[in-house]
């Protein structure tokens, strides 16, 4: 089941301040950026960059998922891997709040999300 729009909104508000903090400076938006998009009941964070070899076009590469499972109240962590697949993420596989998720992304102890 997908979010409600309550939740929807108080999940954009939430990202989209956390993304907000980690952008790079406006000069720089242009080659690198972050952004996110909250689709169904998951939330991806993404890194935006302009495509090598024809810079028009903006590329998004999630680096980090957040999936609610509404059964059992929490959000499950996800980080992908070099082989471009989302995998459990092992320090903290699932939290109970989307702010736990930012926080586990900021901290980014084993340099999954951010290198």
């Amino acid at each position: 089941m997908a979010l409600n729009d309550i939740e929807r909104k108080q999940i954009e508000k939430a990202v989209g301040a956390f993304i907000e903090k980690r952008r790079p400076a406006p000069y720089i938006r242009p080659r690198l950026d972050f952004g996110f998009r909250v689709s169904g009941q998951s939330v991806e964070l993404c890194e935006i960059r302009p495509q090598w070899d024809r810079p028009s076009i903006k590329r998004e590469s999630p680096f980090a998922k957040a999936t609610f499972v509404r059964t059992q109240g929490t959000w499950k962590v996800y980080w992908k891997r070099a082989d471009l697949k989302w995998h459990s993420y092992e320090p903290v596989p699932e939290v109970e709040v989307i702010e736990d998720f930012l926080a586990v992304v900021r901290k980014d102890e084993h340099a999954c999300f951010f290198g």
